[in-house]
């Protein structure tokens, strides 16, 4: 099966535009899915030397059926901030909320929830699928760990199916797929739990260009038919452009500017994000 072919028609449904912005009428004023307010993240430290703020002071809601992105160059505390979203880590100061309450990650029922929720798409599938296990058992892997029930079989192939793949492929091996089908069994796996919140780790970056438009159309068909909500984590403002309602841009573990993906991408009013849009190849 080649890319081309699993990227068509995996889902119905016709495509939107994520930069205009829309808002759902339904969202009201119901709390954010997730929220950061006032959080720092810090590291080391001594009664010496300080510690080292990864960090500082990020305010971020990320509101149920939309979607967000995240930018930033390296370094610029990205991956703290997913692993706080993605419930792993803790702040040192400041509060995560989940659905308006404080994420208590002492709580065990409260994170097994949270995480059932809440699901993510590593950036390289060659690392994040383990090469010794079939597709049906990398599917399954999340509802056998979050002790959910039903028909785990008919849901590997449901899930195949939203990622255009065929049922066959339940038996065969990671390495018996190219990287972009490889990288859809990883979306296959993060979908089986019926997540609210995708969270994509440069879900791209490691596919070839043409493969990469094709995994972006899937994940576009997948928010807007499954009601999902997406949080992009990227150094390319481009895929965060075309994917994304909303963005947020990092640097140094501050927030220097946030609002709609159109207006940061044509007004933007940070010297930083101004450097990153022009570090956008573009043909001439």
């Amino acid at each position: 099966m080649s890319d081309q072919a699993a990227g068509g028609d995996a889902l119905a449904g016709g495509d939107r535009n994520p930069a205009e912005g829309d808002r759902n009428p339904a969202e009201g004023d119901a709390p954010p899915f997730v929220a950061l307010d006032g959080v720092w993240r810090e590291f080391g430290g001594s009664r010496r030397t300080p510690p080292t703020a990864a960090l500082a002071g990020v305010d971020l809601a990320v509101r149920s059926g939309r979607s967000v992105g995240i930018v930033g160059e390296s370094g610029a505390g990205k991956s703290t901030l997913l692993r706080l979203l993605l419930g792993l880590d803790s702040p040192t100061r400041g509060t995560v909320s989940y659905r308006g309450a404080p994420l208590d990650r002492r709580d065990r029922a409260l994170m097994r929830r949270y995480r059932r929720e809440v699901q993510v798409v590593l950036q390289d599938p060659r690392t994040s699928l383990d090469p010794r296990m079939t597709v049906a058992r990398i599917v399954a892997e999340p509802l056998r760990s979050l002790k959910i029930g039903g028909d785990v079989s008919a849901r590997v192939d449901e899930v195949l199916g939203w990622v255009g793949l065929d049922p066959d492929a339940r038996t065969k091996y990671p390495a018996q797929f190219s990287g972009g089908q490889r990288q859809r069994i990883a979306i296959a796996r993060a979908l089986a739990p019926s997540p609210s919140v995708l969270v994509g780790d440069e879900p791209v970056s490691a596919l070839d260009v043409s493969v990469r438009e094709q995994v972006m159309d899937l994940l576009r068909r997948l928010q807007s038919e499954l009601g999902l909500t997406l949080v992009l984590v990227s150094h390319d403002m481009a895929i965060v452009g075309q994917l994304c309602e909303e963005t947020v841009v990092l640097r140094g573990g501050e927030v220097v500017e946030a609002g709609p993906t159109r207006e940061v991408l044509t007004r933007p009013t940070a010297a930083y994000t101004r450097e990153l849009l022009a570090a956008v190849p573009t043909l001439p």
